[in-house]
């Protein structure tokens, strides 16, 4: 899409952002029902990109604004890389529990998947590959975003109450 959208005769902006921290919503029932969440991202002690949707707004809005001229690529993560057990050590202080992540057989994503409604799942377990492979990644410094991962589960957490 960026290769036909940049053939444009006007400027364009692509922003590319990293995982949404908001992703550990799905995460929320598990941490606080059972004090185990399943991660499809392994190892689960990897820290990837991340990025709050309110940075992915906020950096979208001041991109509108600038006048720059040109086609270019702005790649935004959040202040810091996270895991699986980031996240997990992130609702267990905010939920006042032990919580940890448990990784999910790679070889049961398809049944795992098509058993909640998917009918195929190829692409997401392929993004999946992506990010625990590290083929998916940014070519180059990324901007960095402000807002921390506490920050966002803590919202998830008052959101559900």
């Amino acid at each position: 899409m960026e290769q036909a959208l940049g053939t444009l005769p006007l400027p364009v902006t692509f922003l590319r952002s990293a995982w949404f921290m908001e992703n550990a919503a799905w995460d929320l029932p598990a941490a606080r029902d059972t004090g185990v969440i399943p991660s499809f991202l392994q190892p689960l002690d990897r820290k990837i990109p991340m990025v709050g949707t309110a940075d992915v707004g906020r950096v979208a809005a001041e991109l509108l604004q600038d006048s720059r001229k040109g086609n270019r690529v702005v790649e935004l993560e959040g202040p810091g890389r996270m895991s699986p057990d980031d996240i997990a050590a992130g609702y267990a202080h905010l939920l006042g529990r032990t919580v940890s992540s448990r990784a999910v057989p790679r070889d049961t994503w398809e049944a795992l998947f098509r058993s909640q409604g998917m009918r195929n799942p190829t692409p997401r377990m392929r993004m999946l590959d992506g990010f625990n492979e590290g083929w998916i990644t940014f070519e180059r410094d990324p901007l960095k975003g402000r807002v921390e991962l506490q920050t966002v589960l803590r919202g998830i957490i008052e959101r559900a109450s």
